[in-house]
């Protein structure tokens, strides 16, 4: 050993690891974590919110009752019980019909990405998403040396025709799309929800080139205005691959989610997991399984939806009141997210430590593209602080905002 700072194993490696990178939101944590620094950078829910009194309850009767059981080994697939219980949530609350058979549970929806782009991907393939897309999917996509491909969106999410643009262009290339990965509803970083006319546009368009699709689904309970559209997975039962979790509705930390998957992708992602971690935590799903049949879970999530829309409403209202002309910004109607598009000649990522320095910290949006895109852009988080904290925070950001906007016009002016 060198005993320097250097990597005395750089020669070991698999070629897969050069593709793994920090993401520009876990970089963030050291820093936006300080009490003194407003973050507008997270993705967390609001776990304060729970009733930490009657989940202690819940967790005291249950290592009482089944704590042997709960802590150990479990099935690869995971709990049958917490699977039909899941599947009947799935029925009731997005109208997706589906078999508890056909459900496998992972540590997180997180995992059942990992999972998928390790049974799909070879190195090189194409994947298509969105742009701006979820940090933790391109992770998982270039750890597997995946080639991520953008496709446009707008404020009614991915636009059809550019889809069918990527298609052809890939047909001129002589390639093909491995999936499109989606997250339809209340998309996480742009806050927008395919509409439900593009719904059904997309699913033809997929269905005519047999394209598969990778719906990630985790915010659709978390909505303040109306219910949104059915879930693509609701609509077609093949061709639709549907991830999901309890963490935006319970708990992160817990780390449960799902994959809903025909029976022959199902055995091997069961197989996958039992090869990295043999079985999902049972105590996990256990805790899940109770707060699904013996809590109040509608009222719960009914209490976080509250909650976000008085928050998002703070930061739109803050934005609104602070923000100088030529920025533009998302208006969701559920989710955790805001999508903020800064005034021309901005640079998201260059302001960011000057944010830092006024004590404010959000994500800059080239961390939700493959390409380097996302300059002028920025992810607004408004589930863990508090409305009044919302808005100091914007106040710290406009004044930032605006001394770019400052040295953007002398330099131009210079220039001229």
């Amino acid at each position: 050993m060198s005993g320097t700072t250097l990597d005395d194993y750089t020669g070991r490696y698999a070629s897969r690891v050069h593709g793994m990178a920090q993401s520009e939101i876990r970089a963030l944590f050291s820093v936006a974590s300080r009490p003194e620094v407003v973050s507008l950078a997270g993705g967390n829910p609001y776990t304060a919110a729970l009733p930490m009194d009657e989940l202690g309850e819940m967790f005291t009767r249950l290592l009482s009752q089944v704590g042997a059981e709960a802590l150990g080994y479990c099935p690869g697939q995971g709990s049958v019980a917490l699977r039909e219980v899941l599947c009947r949530v799935l029925e009731e609350e997005s109208g997706i019909r589906a078999s508890a058979d056909d459900l496998v549970l992972t540590t997180g929806a997180q995992q059942g990405l990992d999972l998928l782009a390790r049974t799909f991907l070879d190195p090189g393939d194409i994947v298509l998403a969105e742009g701006p897309t979820y940090v933790g999917a391109l992770g998982a996509f270039q750890a597997s040396q995946a080639d991520v491909r953008h496709l446009p969106m707008d404020d009614d999410g991915l636009i059809p025709a550019g889809l069918e643009e990527g298609l052809a262009a890939l047909q001129r290339e002589g390639r093909q799309a491995k999936f499109l990965y989606t997250i339809p509803t209340y998309q996480n970083p742009a806050g927008v929800t395919l509409s439900e006319e593009r719904r059904d546009e997309i699913l033809a368009i997929a269905e005519r080139h047999g394209l598969l699709v990778i719906e990630d689904d985790p915010y659709s309970m978390i909505n303040f205005d109306t219910a949104p559209p059915a879930p693509l997975r609701a609509r077609a039962e093949r061709g639709v691959i549907y991830l999901g979790t309890v963490s935006k509705i319970f708990a992160a930390g817990l780390r449960l989610g799902w994959v809903l998957a025909p029976p022959a992708v199902r055995d091997k992602l069961v197989l996958a997991i039992e090869a990295s971690i043999l079985c999902p935590s049972g105590l996990t799903q256990e805790a899940t399984l109770r707060f699904l049949t013996e809590m109040e879970w509608r009222q719960q999530v009914k209490v976080f939806n509250t909650l976000y829309r008085d928050r998002r409403d703070a930061l739109l209202g803050a934005l609104a009141d602070y923000m100088p002309e030529g920025m533009r910004w998302t208006v969701p109607g559920g989710g955790l997210f805001i999508w903020a598009t800064l005034p021309d000649g901005l640079d998201s990522k260059a302001m960011l430590p000057r944010a830092l320095q006024e004590r404010v910290a959000y994500v800059p949006g080239t961390g939700f593209y493959a390409d380097g895109n996302g300059r002028r852009e920025m992810r607004l988080n408004f589930s863990t602080q508090t409305s009044e904290m919302i808005r100091e925070g914007v106040r710290r950001l406009s004044g930032v905002v605006a001394g770019d906007i400052e040295l953007r016009d002398t330099f131009a002016g210079g220039a001229a």
